[in-house]
């Protein structure tokens, strides 16, 4: 076990001093070396120039890391972050390709070429920029922890994020979701059910649990961690309670939808979701798309955008308004209220529930 020793502290995994200089101001140096011992004799010396009246001449040592050596320990550091199991994944296809490349070695032109690559094996621009992201930040970290000079970091921070084109929107007529549902093997129905209910995410619906999230009694689901980081409450319509009442509980397993052969939550399903698309006669479309259909048939019902982006989790209503084109009369059918308040017509109301009822007893 190693000694506590006033002065001497970890990141990551090299070990780092701290002393007060001539002028009184505290110094922070890096050791360069995971050896305790290392840091214990650095230590030493320091404080015994200043004793002698001489200021330490700090050098910066940094050795050859590989990107592979960079990224065992970015991935200890962002357990702290949300979704840490995705970014994992996308670190494990990044360590495919750069794995043994010494950091110092990266370029603009490197990472330029990596785009140009991705874009030509029918990459998206948003999952290109996804992955850009997390190695400028990874080798913002590599320089805070002397893995590379600073001139590297600036070099990989001049390559720049793709256009995105955002506008994608596609979603469901209501007959197509039910010949999706229909379409669904058992164990996919309940997971599609949810998704077109409640605009979950698909994350967000596998990692759900009866004891924190799933509130029937009071008929809400209950999200405390979601990917921007809000709590949401979503409220539980019929069809979403005979799914979740129809749903095989077991007492040892906490996860509402979980794999039997792994008692584990599902990690993927695109295999048995891309045949039940090919059954419904459907095209083009990805399981995050019924978290579209969800939100356009609320504005098509005439749900206003506010309370659309509060199901949806959104922080802003900049992502929300992409639904807004779907309720063309709505203006009309403000300023009409309008008229009807003015002039002393009779107020009405209406009352919408999204639910696709279909075959939810079969379940």
């Amino acid at each position: 076990m190693i000694n506590v020793v006033k002065g001497i502290y970890k990141r990551g995994n090299i070990f780092w001093i701290r002393y007060a200089g001539l002028d009184g101001k505290t110094i922070y140096e890096s050791t360069h070396s995971n050896k305790f011992q290392d840091a214990v004799t650095l230590l030493g010396d320091q404080k015994k120039l200043v004793r002698d009246g001489k200021q330490p001449n700090i050098k910066k040592k940094i050795s050859n890391v590989t990107f592979k050596e960079l990224a065992v320990e970015y991935v200890k550091w962002a357990e702290r972050q949300r979704a840490y199991n995705q970014k994992v994944t996308l670190i494990n296809q990044l360590v495919g390709i750069f794995g043994n490349h010494p950091l110092r070695y990266f370029t603009t032109m490197l990472l330029e070429q990596y785009q140009t690559e991705r874009m030509q094996r029918g990459n998206k621009p948003a999952t290109i920029n996804r992955h850009l992201a997390t190695i400028k930040h990874m080798f913002t970290k590599a320089v805070e922890w002397d893995y590379v000079e600073d001139e590297v970091l600036k070099r990989v921070r001049k390559v720049k994020q793709l256009e995105e084109n955002n506008r994608r929107l596609r979603y469901l007529s209501q007959e197509e979701c039910q010949d999706l549902i229909n379409a669904c093997d058992p164990h996919l129905r309940p997971l599609v059910v949810t998704a077109l209910n409640t605009g979950m995410r698909f994350s967000e619906i596998v990692n759900l649990r009866w004891d924190k999230h799933v509130d029937l009694r009071h008929g809400f689901i209950l999200l405390d961690k979601t990917k921007n980081g809000t709590r949401r409450e979503i409220p539980v319509n019929a069809t979403l309670r005979a799914t979740l009442q129809g749903l095989a509980r077991r007492l040892d397993i906490p996860y509402v939808f979980f794999n039997p052969s792994s008692e584990k939550p599902y990690q993927r399903i695109q295999h048995s979701f891309a045949t039940a698309l090919k059954k419904a006669g459907i095209r083009d479309f990805r399981f995050h798309d019924l978290r579209h259909t969800f939100a356009s048939h609320l504005v098509m019902a005439g749900v206003d955008i506010t309370t659309v982006s509060r199901l949806l989790g959104h922080k802003d209503l900049t992502m929300t308004l992409r639904y807004a084109h779907l309720s063309p009369n709505h203006m009309s059918k403000a300023v009409d209220i309008l008229d009807n308040v003015l002039n002393e017509k009779t107020n009405y109301t209406k009352t919408i529930q999204l639910g696709y009822n279909g075959n939810v007893t079969d379940l």
